[in-house]
C-alpha cells in the first residue's frame, strides 16, 4: 500500500515539473513574440524615417544645398584622349 502511495506521489511530482517546464517556455515564448512585434514596429518606424529624410522636399529645405550656387560657364569637352595625356 506505500509503494503504490509513493509511486502515485512520484507520478504527480513528474507531471507539476513537467507542466511548470510548459508554462516556463509558453512564457518565453510569448515573451520573444511581444519583443518581434516591437522590433518590426521599431524597423517600420525606421523605414519611414529613412523615406522622409530622403524625400525631395526634404532635400530642397536642406540648408546645405540652399547655401549651394549653381555653376557658371559649363564646358564640355568632346575630347577622346584622357587626363593624363593632356598633361603631357
Amino acid at each position: 500500500m506505500v509503494s503504490i502511495g509513493s509511486l502515485i506521489l512520484l507520478l504527480a511530482l513528474l507531471i507539476l515539473f513537467h507542466q511548470n517546464a510548459n508554462a516556463t517556455k509558453g512564457y518565453q515564448l510569448r515573451t520573444l513574440e511581444r519583443e518581434r512585434s516591437r522590433l518590426l514596429l521599431e524597423e517600420e518606424v525606421l523605414k519611414m524615417q529613412i523615406a522622409q529624410a530622403q524625400a525631395l522636399q526634404e532635400l530642397e529645405e536642406d540648408l546645405l544645398i540652399q547655401a549651394m550656387f549653381p555653376a557658371g560657364k559649363l564646358q564640355y569637352t568632346n575630347q577622346k584622349s584622357t587626363v593624363a595625356e593632356l598633361a603631357r
